[in-house]
């Protein structure tokens, strides 16, 4: 059992957090409105720190899942940040799905302190997280996440290093490139099925058991026909990550041409007013847009 702070207690955090608590871990949280931690501290018990740095004292292993490259810089550095209440040796943890380049930075800025560091970014949404089975892909030093892993075993399925620091968001990448594509052409197929009078749960009950099938399918399929879009990853999270999609895949060279074209269909979705929907809301463009 190790001592561990968690910052960030989103619709991702809070129960991530809970399942450290849960296997036994000591656990201290911080979030940036106070409110929040108070009531996980009510509801799991540990303790809270009214800033990063003071939720982070004492703690073997520091676990951060915020918004974005600014918001992890803010939590991770600075006199407030969990870096400064870190001792030697201890190793944060970022589930925030990043930049590369943010995650070079912090990386090095850890390791002149003495402090170890993986990016470990996740997948599998809300549900994923509640029911303690993420997927997490890992960047960083080997024997640093060898002695990480242990811990985020509490709310994984499968915890993997993809290779040096960088490399989990880098996968993570891979991950929000393929579901964009992915989510579209099931939107397209049920915007289809729809348009031919076809009876959605037949449609899908067959095409599901063949080479159609997938996790959005399975469990999208039927609140996108219902037109229900509030239960997942949002819309506006979704633009972030294919931005750093598209931005690295300029630096590297990798051509994404359905990603930017989901990513402009995503822009008409916000348009509609639909920035906090989930992103099985791409349905909802078709039927209003066309």
């Amino acid at each position: 059992m190790a001592k561990v702070a968690f910052l960030g207690l989103g619709v991702m955090g809070y129960p991530m957090a809970g399942h450290l608590c849960a296997k036994g871990h000591e656990v201290s949280v911080y979030n940036r409105t106070t409110a929040k931690a108070e009531a996980w501290v009510a509801e799991h018990g540990g303790r809270f720190g009214r800033t990063p740095a003071e939720a982070a004292q004492g703690a073997d292993f520091v676990m951060t899942c915020v918004g974005n490259d600014d918001d992890l810089r803010a939590v991770c550095a600075g006199a407030d940040g969990a870096f400064a209440g870190m001792a030697e040796g201890a190793v944060l943890v970022d589930h925030t799905t990043v930049s590369s380049a943010v995650t070079v930075e912090l990386a090095a800025l850890a390791e002149a302190k003495g402090l170890g560091y993986v990016d470990a970014p996740i997948s599998g949404g809300q549900a994923g997280a509640e029911n303690g089975v993420l997927s997490v892909m890992c960047g960083g030093r080997p024997e640093v996440f060898e002695a990480a892993a242990p811990v985020i075993d509490a709310y994984a399925k499968i915890c993997r290093l993809m290779g040096p620091t960088g490399a989990g968001q880098m996968t993570k990448m891979c991950n929000q490139i393929a579901i964009a594509g992915l989510v579209q052409g099931l939107s397209e197929a049920l915007h289809f099925c729809q348009k031919a009078g076809l009876d959605g749960d037949k449609v899908v009950e067959v095409i599901s058991q063949g080479a159609a099938g997938s996790w959005q399918m399975q469990n999208r399929y039927r609140t996108m026909l219902d037109d229900h879009f509030e239960h997942g990853f949002a819309v506006d999270w979704m633009r972030k990550d294919l931005d750093i999609c598209l931005t690295t895949g300029d630096e590297i060279g990798a051509s994404l041409p359905v990603t930017a074209l989901v990513d402009q269909f995503y822009k008409d979705v916000q348009k509609l007013g639909g920035g906090r929907w989930d992103t099985s809301a791409l349905i909802k463009r078709l039927s209003v847009m066309g």
